[in-house]
């Protein structure tokens, strides 16, 4: 049976059962498909969640607990057949999933549980593949307890190559003393247009909030045209208000989940193995 590690978590926490029916909306409000991050956020506006809650994290885990139980809604609704995950990362509503009612959402826990409980008791010798978002869980984790246990001028290169392997240049670590924390700058050129960038990288185990932005902000005034803050940790809901605001230069935000997806993306520090599979065919044996 699918289920989500128990552990002490603030009252009126949503369950992941709670969050299926919200995902499927959100999909649908975002026209059919999803970033995860986009999707967290849409998924968690008709919720009225808390900052406290938003913010919740158990102890030694990647991400924070709305988000974990978000990937286990979504891998329900996988199972049943209700979305898909592209290999890009965004997640689609299927066919099925666009065309789904409210009472079908509402027993689509239960039915999902039953599919599993069936596939793993004809399959018995798949029960040590782990679930999507366990999976996924597990490797972030072990990653985030790397990149934690960095120095933090090592920090600060991973940042400056981050920056040079998506594509900017004369790409630079600062991080002197009294600098507003800026910890360095680079040059993204698109076609005929240049943007000074500048980046800083905090190795946080919590969550960012809002006055760090403004002080990044008020560190980049007259310096740069774009900020963009790198941190292990996770931004509060008003951190990435902030980080939009009109009027204000923008701050582009890359917490946990982003820079682990950003480093498999980039294969830095992160290799994907392609585990190979053997599938018999009796069919063709038994034509010979």
């Amino acid at each position: 049976m699918l289920s989500i590690p128990v552990s002490t978590v603030p009252r009126d926490f949503p369950t992941f059962d709670q969050l299926i029916a919200p995902t499927i909306r959100a999909l649908r409000a975002l026209g059919g498909s999803a970033a995860i991050e986009e999707l967290d956020e849409k998924v968690a506006e008709p919720l009225g969640l808390s900052d406290e809650i938003l913010s919740y994290r158990r102890e030694r885990a990647s991400r924070n607990e709305v988000p974990y139980r978000s990937a286990w809604a979504r891998t329900h609704l996988r199972i049943d057949g209700a979305v898909e995950r592209t290999a890009r990362g965004v997640w689609a509503l299927t066919p099925r999933g666009r065309d789904m009612t409210d009472a079908e959402l509402a027993g689509l826990p239960a039915r999902v549980r039953r599919t599993h409980a069936n596939s793993r008791a004809v399959r018995p010798e798949r029960n040590d593949v782990e679930d999507d978002a366990t999976a996924e869980q597990s490797w972030k984790e072990q990653l985030l307890a790397v990149l934690l246990s960095l120095p933090a001028d090592s920090f600060e290169r991973l940042g400056q190559r981050i920056l040079r392997e998506s594509g900017f240049t004369k790409v630079e670590v600062t991080g002197r003393a009294g600098d507003g924390g800026i910890d360095g700058v680079g040059v993204l050129r698109i076609q005929l247009i240049s943007f000074h960038v500048l980046f800083q990288c905090k190795r946080y185990r919590e969550t960012v909030g809002a006055s760090a932005i403004r002080d990044f902000r008020g560190a980049m005034v007259g310096r740069a045209d774009k900020g963009r803050f790198i941190t292990t940790g996770r931004f509060t809901a008003d951190a990435r208000r902030e980080a939009t605001r009109d009027g204000a230069p923008p701050v582009e935000l890359i917490d946990c989940e982003e820079l682990c997806d950003l480093l498999r993306q980039l294969r830095i520090g992160v290799t994907i193995e392609i585990v190979e599979q053997v599938a018999v065919q009796p069919d063709i044996l038994g034509a010979i």
